[in-house]
C-alpha cells in the first residue's frame, strides 16, 4: 500500500475547492446559494459522503462541506493538536472565516455530530440550528484515544493494516443495514480519500493519548437552539436509544428515525434523510430571514451529546 503525495492530489482537484487555513490547504465542496448549511462528515469519511444529499440541499441553501483534518483531500498537518476536537474546531472556523460566513446551520454525522455539539457550545453566535445524524458524543475525540497508538514506530504499520480494501469494506458493512450497498466502487472511493501522504501523522493525532482529556464538557441542557436528532433505526454502531435520550436533553430537540437504515443514512437512505432534514433547515432558515437576519456574502469558488454516547462509531 502506498500513500499518495498531497501535491498529486492538489493537482488533480480544481483549485477553487481548496481554502488556505493556517498555511495549509483544506478541501471544501460547495454548492448552491443563500443561507449557509455546513456539513461535517464522520470518522473515516469525507465530503464525498454527502454527495447524494448536497445537490438537493443546494436548491435551497449554500452548502459547505469541508474535509476535516486527517480525511479526504485536505492536507495532513504534522502537529498532533490539529487532530483534537479543538484542532478540528480551528479548521472549521478557518474555512468559514475565509469564505466570509459568520452564521450557519450545521449538519453533523457521527464524529461530525460530536464536533457540531462542541461548536454549538463554544460559538452560539455561529450555530443557528443543528442536525445530528447518528451522532457520537462531544467527548468522542478523547474517548477513542489509547496509549498503544502513542507508540510512534507502530503508526506506519497500523495505518497500513487499517487502510486495506478488506478493512474498509468491513467497516462499511458494519455501518449499513443493506450489505448490497457496499460495492467495490464505494470501498475504493472511501479508501482512496484516506490514502494520502501524512496519514501516519493523522493516525497518531487522531488516536494517541496526547495528555489528560480536555476539561471542557458539553451540557446538552444548555444548548438552547433548534436541534433535530436523526437516527438509522438499525444502527449497530450507536444504538438508537442513545439518540432518543440525547434529544430529550436538548431544550429544543426533536427526534426522528429512518427505518431499515444503519449508521450511514446519507449513503443508505438519502431521500428519506432529505425528507426529514430539508423541512427542518428551511423552517429555521425562514424563521431567521423573517427575524431580519443580514444576508450572507455570495458563494466563492462554488462548483456547477456530552453523552449522546460515551463511545461509539465515528
Amino acid at each position: 500500500m502506498s500513500l499518495r503525495p498531497f501535491a498529486e492530489v492538489r493537482r488533480e482537484q480544481p483549485a477553487e475547492r481548496f481554502v488556505a487555513v493556517d498555511g495549509r490547504q483544506v478541501y471544501v465542496e460547495q454548492q448552491g446559494a443563500g443561507e449557509v448549511v455546513v456539513l461535517l462528515h464522520g470518522f473515516g469519511e469525507s465530503s464525498y459522503s454527502w454527495r447524494k444529499v448536497m445537490p438537493e440541499l443546494a436548491k435551497s441553501f449554500r452548502v459547505v462541506a469541508p474535509d476535516l483534518n486527517g480525511f479526504g483531500w485536505t492536507e495532513r498537518p504534522r502537529d498532533p493538536v490539529s487532530y483534537t476536537r479543538e484542532g478540528q474546531e480551528r479548521l472549521v472556523l478557518g474555512v468559514l472565516g475565509a469564505l466570509g460566513v459568520t452564521r450557519a446551520q450545521f449538519v453533523g454525522h457521527s464524529y461530525g455530530g460530536s464536533l457540531t455539539l462542541f461548536l454549538a457550545s463554544r460559538h452560539p453566535d455561529l450555530v443557528r440550528s443543528m442536525v445530528l445524524i447518528d451522532s457520537a458524543a462531544p467527548t468522542y475525540s478523547d474517548d477513542r484515544r489509547s496509549r498503544v497508538a502513542a507508540i510512534r514506530p507502530l503508526d506506519s504499520l497500523l495505518v497500513r493494516l487499517a487502510l486495506t480494501p478488506r478493512r474498509v469494506r468491513g467497516s462499511l458493512l458494519a455501518s449499513v443495514y443493506d450489505p448490497a450497498l457496499v460495492t467495490p466502487e464505494l470501498v475504493r472511493a472511501y479508501l482512496e480519500r484516506l490514502r494520502v501522504h501524512g496519514e501516519d501523522d493523522a493516525y497518531y493525532g487522531l488516536t494517541a493519548r496526547l495528555g489528560p482529556p480536555a476539561a471542557a464538557g458539553v451540557e446538552l441542557e444548555r444548548l438552547n437552539l433548534p436541534a433535530l436528532v436523526v437516527w438509522g433505526a438499525d444502527d449497530r454502531l450507536i444504538q438508537v436509544e442513545a439518540g432518543r435520550r440525547a434529544a430529550r436533553r436538548l431544550p429544543a430537540g426533536e427526534f426522528l428515525t429512518i427505518p431499515r437504515c444503519g449508521h450511514l443514512p446519507m449513503e443508505e437512505r438519502p431521500a428519506e434523510l432529505l425528507g426529514l432534514i430539508g423541512p427542518f433547515l428551511r423552517r429555521h432558515g425562514e424563521t431567521a430571514a423573517a427575524a431580519g437576519a443580514s444576508p450572507l456574502p455570495p458563494l466563492r469558488g462554488a462548483s456547477p451529546a456530552e453523552s449522546l454516547v460515551p463511545r461509539g462509531g465515528g
